[in-house]
């Protein structure tokens, strides 16, 4: 088999690889959330970036490489979060154009790190063409599995990092779902990308030649090797917590009237403060700021009635009711907070004994709940109520409860895995439950809610722990310990979810190596990557050459 040679694309017929990446980025885009269902679509992401790699192949100069992945980039990522322009339009006043062009601006950037991805893999592979086919399968292969590992790195961490879209994230389902638990989203977004990269050199009308046989035979054992490598943890019960009942309560709160003192506030401290007295679940979660008002700005009536409620004495119980609320905190002296409040009558022996609890939100969204430098400016042309938050420490207790040890997280914080992993260090302290507290009505009924749906399933698979997702405009929902969605109330529709779901108490190797280097083994595991191609591109041209 002849891998596609460098001279393979005509000049005229390069336009059209310019314009073929703009659909195949939008079908990447798509794999994370089918428009209409919502679906994550694994085999659809592999596809469409196989589009990618055979485009790359027929790349000329380190130029064309550049541009083919400039396109395809932008338009995935503009594709993904295009919903952006919903805040800052509709609900920041910005002007459509503008709106627009910041949307565009920010997929511009974050597409340059696989720019500069996409030019170092066409240079390497200009010192390859004299190599064997074999060779440079290999060499092509890896190295593209290795630099796009790097770039979607580089764009998760880098400038607070803004992993929204990553390509792993279109496999909370399929085979590659199962390397969760040992390498994360990113690990499995480099498998996902070392297949494309092998199906785009594989043609089949050269399937009787050995290497092709090699090519299909490996992408194949790939998939089944991915398939077997995650034991059925759920038949395990050993690991399991006592279970228990919870409430999600989702307001719906109309975005614009949110922090408006004539309707949505009293309409927030109403609905959600009804709900909290008269649920009757072990557990009542509220999302994220549903009590829109700092403490001081409350009736002192409104908070002690919740405090007491979950935290005066039962007897005959088999768990103490228990709140988590949304909620900000702090003042303009000490500064403000993005939190959640908890409350239980903790046991302990034969008492029971007030406990609040308090989670600050670590990883703050920029320009809504910090402004960058430099960029007061544009934050000075919308009309929206942004922060200036402090940001909470990253290994912040869980809530002891029941047996149970919660850990909230707020909004996108489930987006960085690395950082919920860091809470796995002490066995301990290790949760049990992860509760994600959101407010993404800034995005109406957009895609937006299905994305973070599977962000939250990924985090699932990769901790292996149930994750309860109490939101306002949605998704409001249960997700089991391997990613699976047991219970979820309609989006954009008041309601109250009612479910059960039992901790989970083992951990798994992500968790064990992310919670002690964050995502530093990966980064280190690409350059290992690049520097076995370099190494062995040098070796195979002495050998070619006869200069040892």
């Amino acid at each position: 088999m002849r891998p596609i040679a460098l001279t393979s694309a005509r000049p005229a017929f390069f336009p059209v690889l310019l314009l073929a990446m703009l659909p195949a980025g939008l079908l990447h885009a798509a794999a994370l959330a089918w428009p209409g269902s919502g679906a994550a679509l694994w085999w659809l992401q592999i596809i469409s970036q196989t589009g990618l790699c055979l485009a790359l192949l027929r790349a000329r100069t380190g130029r064309q490489a550049m541009a083919l992945a400039a396109l395809f980039a932008c338009s995935w990522l503009v594709g993904t979060f295009w919903w952006l322009f919903i805040s800052m339009h509709r609900y920041g006043g910005l002007a459509a154009p503008l709106a627009a062009a910041a949307v565009w601006a920010l997929a511009a950037f974050l597409s340059l790190y696989y720019v500069a991805a996409a030019w170092v893999w066409q240079r390497l592979r200009l010192g390859w063409q004299q190599h064997r086919p074999a060779w440079r399968v290999l060499a092509c292969t890896t190295s593209f599995t290795a630099l796009w590992l790097l770039a979607e790195l580089a764009r998760g961490q880098w400038w607070t990092g803004f992993p929204w879209g990553a390509a792993g994230y279109a496999h909370v389902e399929g085979p590659l779902a199962a390397l969760a638990p040992w390498i994360g989203v990113y690990g499995i977004g480099a498998v996902a990308a070392a297949l494309a990269m092998l199906l785009a050199q594989l043609r089949w009308q050269a399937l009787r030649h050995a290497a092709s046989w090699l090519l299909a035979v490996g992408g194949a054992g790939l998939l089944w090797a991915a398939q077997q490598a995650l034991p059925q943890q759920a038949e395990l019960p050993t690991h399991s917590t006592p279970r228990f009942s919870v409430a999600l309560l989702q307001g719906n709160i109309a975005q614009d009237e949110k922090f408006q003192p004539g309707s949505g506030i009293p309409d927030a401290l109403d609905w959600y403060g009804q709900q909290l007295l008269l649920a009757e679940a072990d557990l009542v979660v509220a999302p994220e700021t549903a009590i829109p008002l700092l403490p001081q700005q409350l009736d002192p009536r409104y908070l002690e009635q919740l405090r007491q409620h979950f935290t005066q004495p039962r007897s005959g119980v088999e768990h103490p009711p228990a709140a988590l609320v949304g909620i900000p905190l702090g003042d303009e002296w000490r500064g403000y907070t993005n939190s959640v409040l908890g409350w239980a009558a903790e046991q302990s022996g034969n008492e029971q004994h007030q406990h609040q609890y308090q989670y600050d939100k670590h990883h703050l969204v920029p320009f809504g709940e910090f402004i960058p430098p430099l960029f007061k400016w544009f934050t000075r042309m919308m009309n929206i109520p942004l922060g200036d938050f402090n940001r909470g420490s990253l290994q912040q207790a869980p809530m002891h409860w029941a047996g149970q040890r919660l850990a909230p997280n707020i909004c996108y914080e489930d987006l960085f895995g690395e950082e919920l992993a860091a809470r796995f260090l002490h066995p301990s302290q290790s949760p049990t439950v992860l509760v994600n507290l959101s407010n993404i009505g800034w995005f109406d009924d957009s895609l937006a809610i299905d994305q973070h749906l599977h962000i939250s399933r990924m985090r699932t698979l990769e901790l292996q722990r149930p994750m309860l997702r109490a939101t306002n405009t949605g998704a409001t929902a249960v997700i089991d310990h391997r990613g699976q969605v047991l219970a979820q109330l309609p989006s954009v529709q008041r309601g109250v979810l009612h479910a059960s779901i039992a901790g989970r108490s083992h951990h798994t190797a992500y968790a064990w190596w992310a919670a002690r280097w964050g995502l530093w083994p990966l980064w280190l595991l690409g350059g290992l990557l690049l520097a076995l191609v370099v190494t062995g591109s040098r070796f195979a041209h002495k050998r070619h050459t006869g200069h040892f």
